[in-house]
């Protein structure tokens, strides 16, 4: 016999189904912080450094745990984290205090957040592609019925290596290789007969989704038949093609390719990665690969405040021999953090808009 539930509890579920993608987008966004501050947390015990806190969040503390030497914490906001190390921005007499530390100690250090990051987005797209029994080139095998691309230039068998003058690994950057080309025309590096081959100007069709331009691809490629070698090997160059991607969008927003408008912040990732949870596991773990390879790639541009602004000034340490004096390095690191900080706000307030009107 059919049971008829209650609107209570059909209200209760229904906002249970509402609710949980975004609850799966926290916990994974809590992951990729976690990994990185434990990059830092793990190099700095392994080379002598005393941590006084690790914690995930910021904010109310919402748990702690005191260790022998380390507090571990738990804290309200799910936007970051840190490991705090004895001397890390102030002097200290305590020898084994980050600031006490030999320079290439420190820059293993402070660099071995944004490697954890990477090797995680390496092990993600492991993963993505276990299942696959074959491999996509970017060798093409035929074109579609009136392709343009063959009147214009491209020929069968030939392996696409550069599109616009940036290297191809996979189809993954060929796709946004493809993105925002002006005229529909883009010049094509090819290999063809053993010899690369310079093709000018050639033409696809293209289609408009939210305001930006997309090349049609108009061609299929070979596959490749999977191995123990070609998985390795292409796990390796789907990793550098996500790599490839988000270096290049960086270097676009920067030179006025795309917009501000195309920048998500905390608010806009957590929505997308909550929609791709209710699809499916196979959608979610492409975007958290490309989040947590974003994220060691931020991470690793010379910002202060940023891992990679700290990294150069150990790297001036370690060409000139002399330290930076701390309490200029301190003023640049918060004067980079407020400007971030800032921009972070704006972004925030971008997506809320976006996401109400």
């Amino acid at each position: 016999m059919p049971v008829k539930l209650s609107e209570k509890v059909i209200s209760i579920l229904t906002f249970l189904n509402n609710v949980w993608p975004y609850v799966v987008a926290v916990l994974l966004f809590l992951i990729l912080i976690l990994i990185h501050e434990f990059g830092h947390f793990i190099s700095a015990k392994l080379l002598g450094v005393r941590v006084n806190e690790f914690a995930i969040g910021f904010g109310p503390t919402l748990f702690s745990k005191q260790g022998k030497e380390t507090l571990y914490s738990l804290k309200l906001i799910p936007l970051g984290g840190y490991c705090a190390m004895e001397g890390e921005d102030e002097n200290s007499t305590d020898e084994r205090a980050f600031c006490n530390k030999k320079a290439w100690k420190r820059f293993i250090i402070v660099v071995m957040g944004a490697v954890f990051n990477l090797l995680l987005g390496l092990v993600i797209v492991a993963v993505i592609l276990a299942p696959s029994k074959m491999f996509a080139t970017t060798t093409i095998a035929e074109f579609s019925e009136n392709a343009k691309s063959s009147e214009t230039g491209l020929k069968t068998d030939d392996t696409i290596l550069e599109v616009g003058g940036r290297r191809i690994f996979t189809t993954y950057d060929l796709s946004y290789s493809f993105t925002n080309v002006d005229d529909n025309k883009v010049d094509i590096t090819v290999l063809r007969d053993g010899e690369k081959k310079l093709l000018k100007g050639v033409e696809f069709e293209s289609q408009t989704l939210e305001g930006i331009n997309f090349l049609s691809v108009d061609f299929k490629v070979y596959g490749e038949e999977k191995t123990f070698g070609s998985y390795i090997k292409q796990t390796v160059k789907t990793a550098i093609s996500y790599c490839a991607v988000i270096w290049r969008s960086l270097i676009d927003l920067i030179t006025g390719k795309y917009g501000i408008s195309t920048v998500s912040g905390p608010v806009g990732v957590t929505v997308t990665v909550a929609n791709a949870a209710k699809q499916s596991l196979q959608n979610l773990l492409p975007i958290m690969a490309l989040i947590t390879i974003n994220l060691g790639i931020f991470n690793l541009l010379p910002i202060p405040a940023l891992d990679g602004g700290r990294l150069l000034f150990i790297l001036f340490e370690m060409i000139t021999r002399k330290p930076v004096p701390q309490k200029y390095e301190s003023v640049i690191h918060t004067v980079g953090f407020v400007a971030l900080f800032g921009f972070m706000i704006i972004i925030m307030a971008k997506d809320i808009w976006t996401l109400i009107f």
